[in-house]
């Protein structure tokens, strides 16, 4: 994903494109480094581990929980980021936010229609013609 903001700005995602959930691609774009290197480094510090593989294993799967995956397009505006970013931590609350969103719309063309529709609105109109 490209485009004109760096990535300390656009966030920390898990990556559509990886090989394994996207973990390290994701965090290799985010640090702007060699996904093959990152990927190496993992894999020799599971194996110098030994035992502790299973643990490196788990954690791979938490961050890969945790971690909200790349978004589809680039974001346009912040308050693009802000919703997806609250949208993918809480749909539900990302939800609610829309329905806020619509019922203010929903409001101001109810206050523009009973203008519109009004009989003063009429007369105005009558006048200015």
């Amino acid at each position: 994903m490209t485009h004109n903001r760096s990535n300390w700005e656009r966030g920390l995602y898990r990556s559509r494109n990886g090989m394994i959930l996207g973990v390290c691609k994701g965090i290799a774009d985010y640090l702007e480094f060699p996904v093959t290197a990152l990927r190496a480094i993992t894999v020799i510090l599971m194996l110098i581990t030994g035992p502790g593989i299973a643990l490196w294993v788990i954690a791979y799967f938490v961050v890969a929980l945790l971690m909200k995956p790349e978004p589809i397009l680039p974001f346009e505006s912040e308050s693009d980021r802000e919703f997806y970013d609250s949208y993918a931590g809480s749909p539900s609350l990302a939800i609610h936010r829309l329905k806020q969103t619509y019922d203010a719309l929903d409001r101001r063309i109810q206050r523009m229609e009973s203008i519109v529709t009004s009989k003063d609105w009429n007369w105005q109109k009558r006048l200015n013609e």
